[in-house]
């Protein structure tokens, strides 16, 4: 089994080129999907329910995220803290979801192309299973108006920045860059070459086997 990472600044458009990857045949694997599970465990619910008390559950006694997220993204010193606390009880329990996920394929599907779709991939550690890392580029103007019509504010958008590697870092860290400022058909070009050139030899090695 082959792994990409997909990386990238926030509203980059990692999501985006991981699904694209996908409908050429990839398996993807959202992490971020995995960390929504994880909220749903009891021992982390109770975890946040002795830190942040019951104002971060909804009425059906769900996890609030945007509760969280208030409290996570908030400025220095509080927010940074609240955010190593989360990182600290989760970050864990994601990543063995998604090392057994990833082995589950590996098991049953040697041949697979799997795409790592993971906002902190490196900051996790979690590139280290990866074969390839690619890193998604926007300038900062357009993923600022893509976060606007998330309906995130400027300091919305400033705060999940802060919160992540530096975007020279995750750069250097990549293998391919592949820039996502204008048209997804734009973007596809870029990618198809890395990207779905070697999920077809993937599947054509699988085939023979």
């Amino acid at each position: 089994m082959k792994v990409m990472g997909v990386v990238g600044g926030v509203c980059s458009g990692k999501s985006l080129v991981s699904r694209r990857l996908g409908d050429w045949g990839a398996m993807v694997l959202d992490a971020d999907q995995t960390g929504h599970a994880v909220l749903c465990e009891p021992e982390i619910r109770e975890c946040l329910r002795q830190r942040w008390g019951e104002e971060v559950f909804d009425a059906a006694g769900r996890v609030d995220r945007g509760q969280v997220a208030r409290r996570v993204f908030g400025p220095p010193p509080e927010g940074p803290q609240e955010l190593a606390f989360l990182e600290q009880v989760t970050h864990p329990r994601i990543g063995m979801r998604l090392r057994q996920r990833m082995d589950q394929i590996a098991s049953e599907q040697p041949g697979a192309v799997l795409v790592l779709d993971a906002a902190l991939l490196i900051e996790a550690g979690w590139d280290v299973w990866c074969d390839q890392l690619i890193f998604v580029d926007a300038p900062r103007a357009v993923r600022l108006a893509r976060a606007q019509q998330r309906g995130w504010t400027e300091a919305d958008f400033e705060a999940r920045e802060a919160a992540q590697a530096p975007l020279d870092k995750k750069r250097a860290r990549a293998d391919v860059v592949i820039d996502n400022s204008s048209t997804p058909e734009h973007t596809w070009e870029q990618l198809e070459p890395v990207g779905r050139c070697r999920i077809d030899a993937s599947c054509e090695e699988s085939s023979k086997s």
